[in-house]
C-alpha cells in the first residue's frame, strides 16, 4: 500500500505536467489548427533557460525560475511573428513543415551550446517540501511538481474565464471568422497562443529537468509524449489535455513500478493506437459532422 500511494503521487505530479504542457499544444491546434512539432525542442529550450540562469549567473532560484519563464514566453511571440506569420493563408501542411525545422533547428542550437551531456541542477529544494506518511516518503521534488502544477492549472482557468485577452482566445478557439466578425485581434490571438504554448511547455522541461537532469534528447523525446496526452484527452478540448495528461502520467509510474521500467515508455503510444481505433476524438474531443 505504501509503494501505491509513492506510485500514485509520483503519477499525478508528472501527469500535471503532461496535461499543462499539452494545454499549450491544444491552444495553439484550437486557434489555428496547426500541430506543432517543435513542442518537445521547447520543452528542453526552457530546461536550458533555467540552467543557464541558476547555474551560470549564479542567481536565486525563485528569480531564475521567473526569468525562464519570462524567457519562454517572449520565444513564443518571436516564433509567432518572424516565422509563423509570413505564412497565414498558405496551404496548412506548410506550416507544420515549419514546425519540424523548428524543432531542427533549436535542437541544434542546444546542442552547439550546451552539448549533448546530462546535466543537473544544483539542490535547491528544502526536505520540508518533502511528505512523510508512516513509511511512505514523497520526495520534495514531486511535492513542488504537484503543487506548481495545480497552482499554474489555477491561474490559467482564471485567464480564460475572466480576463479579456482569455475570452479573445476562447472566442477564436471557437470560430475565428465570427470572432473576426466582432473584432477581435486574431493576430494578436496567435501569438498570445503561441507565447503561453511555450511558457507552460518551458515550465514542464524545468520541472522535469529536476526530476530526471537536463538532456536535450530526453526532453524532445518527453515532448513526443504530448500527442497521446491529447489525441486521449480530445484535440481540441483543453480540459480533457490535463485530465488525458494525469491518466498517462499514472499509467506511465505503475508500469514501472509494477511491470518494468522500460515498458514505461511505451505505454503512452500504447494507448495512442488504441485510442485512434476505438475512439478518435479522444475522451473530450467533439465529433465534428460535414454535410454535403
Amino acid at each position: 500500500m505504501d509503494f501505491f500511494i509513492q506510485l500514485l503521487v509520483g503519477g499525478i505530479s508528472v501527469g500535471f505536467l503532461y496535461g499543462l504542457s499539452a494545454m499549450g499544444f491544444v491552444m495553439i491546434f484550437k486557434s489555428s489548427s496547426v500541430l506543432n512539432f517543435a513542442h518537445g525542442e521547447l520543452l528542453a529550450i526552457g530546461a536550458y533557460f533555467f540552467l543557464a540562469f541558476i547555474v551560470w549567473a549564479k542567481l536565486p532560484f525563485l528569480l531564475a525560475f521567473l526569468l525562464a519563464l519570462v524567457g519562454c514566453f517572449l520565444l513564443g511571440i518571436m516564433i509567432e511573428r518572424i516565422f509563423l506569420r509570413p505564412l497565414i493563408g498558405e496551404p496548412l501542411i506548410f506550416v507544420i513543415m515549419l514546425t519540424v525545422g523548428l524543432a531542427a533547428m533549436f535542437k541544434g542550437i542546444i546542442l552547439l551550446i550546451w552539448g549533448g551531456n546530462l546535466h543537473t541542477y544544483p539542490n535547491f529544494l528544502p526536505e520540508t517540501l518533502g511528505i512523510n506518511w508512516g513509511v511512505v516518503r514523497i520526495p520534495p521534488v514531486y511535492s513542488a511538481t504537484l503543487v506548481i502544477g495545480m497552482l499554474f492549472l489555477l491561474l490559467f482557468g482564471l485567464f480564460f474565464k475572466f480576463s479579456s485577452q482569455g475570452i479573445y482566445m476562447r472566442s477564436v478557439a471557437d470560430n475565428q471568422r465570427a470572432a473576426l466578425s466582432l473584432g477581435v485581434h486574431v493576430k494578436r490571438v496567435f501569438a498570445l497562443s503561441w507565447a503561453i504554448a511555450a511558457l507552460v511547455a518551458g515550465m514542464s522541461g524545468m520541472v522535469l529537468g529536476i526530476i530526471n537532469g537536463v538532456n536535450v534528447h530526453d526532453l524532445s523525446a518527453i515532448g513526443l509524449k504530448v500527442f497521446p496526452v491529447v489525441i486521449l484527452g480530445g484535440l481540441d478540448s483543453i480540459g480533457g489535455a490535463i485530465i488525458g495528461g494525469i491518466i498517462i502520467g499514472l499509467l506511465e509510474t505503475f508500469t514501472g513500478g509494477y511491470l518494468s521500467p522500460s515498458l514505461r515508455d511505451v505505454v503512452p503510444y500504447v494507448i495512442l493506437v488504441l485510442i485512434l481505433l476505438l475512439k478518435p476524438y479522444g475522451l473530450f474531443g467533439l465529433k465534428e459532422i460535414e454535410r454535403v
